[in-house]
C-alpha cells in the first residue's frame, strides 16, 4: 500500500498565513533579477495565493490561470484540464506559480502546455521537484501539507 491509498500513514505539516506570505516573498525575491517576466500564471486552486502576492511583490499586473483537478481529497486522480491560461501563449516571458509540486501530475501538464515558462512554486517533494526551476522549501515525499486556505471549516 502507499500513502494515495493511506492517507492516515502521512505525515502532516500545517503551514500557516503568516508562513505562506512570507514564503511568497522570498520566492518573489529569487523571481526578481531571473527575467523581465510579462505576467504569472496561477495554477488553481492552490496557486492563487501565492501567484497573487509574488505578483504584488514584483509588480506584475497581468496575472492569468490554469486549472487541473488532479486530487480527490488527499488521493490523487486522473488529470483534468478545466482552464487554460490562454494569454501566456507558449509561456515565454511568464513565470507560473504554485503552492506545491508533489507527484508533478499538474506541473507536466503546465509544462506541456507552457513549455517556455519558468516555474516557481512554494514547496516541493522530491519527485516533483525537477519540474520546478525555483522553490523555497522541500517536504519529504510521504507528508501531507495543510494549507490555511483548505481548513476553513465552510461546507
Amino acid at each position: 500500500m502507499n500513502a494515495a491509498t493511506e492517507p492516515e500513514s502521512r505525515f502532516h505539516f500545517s503551514v500557516s498565513w503568516d508562513r505562506i506570505q512570507q514564503d511568497s516573498v522570498v520566492l518573489a525575491e529569487k523571481l526578481a533579477h531571473q527575467g523581465q517576466w510579462q505576467g504569472v500564471v496561477a495554477v488553481a486552486r492552490g496557486g492563487l495565493v501565492p501567484a497573487a502576492l509574488v505578483a504584488r511583490a514584483l509588480g506584475i499586473r497581468r496575472v492569468e490561470a490554469v486549472s487541473i483537478a488532479t486530487y480527490q481529497g488527499e488521493r490523487i486522480g486522473a488529470p483534468e484540464m478545466l482552464k487554460h491560461p490562454s494569454a501566456a501563449g507558449d509561456g515565454t516571458g511568464w513565470l507560473v506559480i504554485d503552492d506545491l509540486v508533489d507527484t508533478g501530475a499538474t506541473m507536466k501538464i503546465v509544462r506541456e502546455i507552457l513549455p517556455r515558462a519558468h516555474v516557481g512554486v512554494l514547496y516541493a517533494k522530491p519527485v516533483g521537484r525537477p519540474l520546478a526551476d525555483s522553490f523555497v522549501a522541500e517536504f519529504p515525499q510521504e507528508s501531507w501539507i495543510d494549507f490555511p486556505w483548505e481548513m476553513t471549516g465552510i461546507g
